[in-house]
């Protein structure tokens, strides 16, 4: 009856307030979420509410000795959080001390997109007129951290300089691909995994498997530059775009990466399912 009697108690106000209550609280729940999203602490995320549903479980099977450890973990659970998600707390009260919680403006979105994309093709020009081998990927919503990890850590701003000094032949960096996280190199010399689909053309080589097996898994944007031709091509979604120009290279590419109202030419689009040419 109490419950009845507070929902007749309601006025439009408190409604208002109420709802813009719950749509904060959410808010602020999908920021964590997105600050930590690709990262360890996900897993670490996983690992907390296996506790908590343990505690309740020990409760209702009256195991008193572990759930009395159980206990000590969540009281002191706060700290070790502090601990482990370090790095993402310090991340996020550094965005938002730069403003960056909430989104910034059109025109600075289309600026920034624009430096990306014209860096990319900058980079990929530059390799694919002198053979110089490549491999790509940018990471869109399933995290990369897994392949990261496999790499060198770089954290570095995006250029084409960068990119192309990291494949020079007989560097240290050069075997593997780079791995991009938003306007961010996140690491060099990483591995990806190769497809095995029967379907591949054995002229591919192992940068053009290792794109394919990447897209195969998540929804990453795979650049590839042939070695051999300097052919330029682009994986998503398990399709191989080959032997693309530098304008059908960078329509492509701001199609997937950014979602660019742009038509691009089917006839340009050959994919490991279909024609092949060189």
């Amino acid at each position: 009856m109490q419950i009845f009697e507070r929902f007749t108690d309601l006025t439009p106000i408190s409604v208002v307030i109420n709802l813009i209550d719950v749509l904060l609280v959410w808010y602020v729940v999908y920021k964590i979420l997105t600050l930590i999203k690709g990262t360890k602490a996900v897993q670490l995320l996983k690992g907390i509410f296996v506790i908590i549903i343990a505690r309740i479980a020990t409760d209702l099977l009256g195991l008193e000795t572990l759930g009395w450890m159980m206990q000590k973990v969540i009281d002191y659970g706060f700290l070790a959080i502090i601990i482990i998600f370090q790095p993402e707390i310090r991340r996020g009260l550094e965005q938002i001390g730069r403003g960056k919680l909430f989104q910034r403006s059109t025109s600075q979105v289309e600026e920034e997109q624009a430096r990306l994309v014209e860096a990319m093709k900058k980079s990929v020009s530059y390799m694919a007129k002198r053979r110089i081998g490549a491999l790509i990927s940018i990471e869109k919503e399933t995290g990369l951290n897994e392949y990261i990890e496999t790499g060198i850590a770089l954290n570095s701003e995006v250029s084409s300089e960068l990119l192309i000094n990291l494949f020079i032949p007989n560097t240290p960096l050069h075997d593997g691909a780079v791995i991009m996280q938003r306007d961010k190199i996140a690491a060099a010399a990483c591995y990806l995994p190769l497809s095995e689909s029967p379907f591949i053309s054995k002229e591919l080589g192992t940068r053009h498997r290792a794109a394919l097996g990447l897209s195969e898994v998540t929804d990453a944007i795979t650049i590839v530059v042939s070695e051999e031709t300097g052919a330029i091509s682009i994986t998503a979604n398990g399709n191989l775009h080959r032997n693309l120009s530098l304008e059908e290279f960078e329509t492509i590419l701001r199609k997937m990466w950014f979602g660019a109202k742009q038509e691009v030419n089917v006839a340009s689009k050959l994919t490991w399912r279909g024609k092949q040419n060189g």
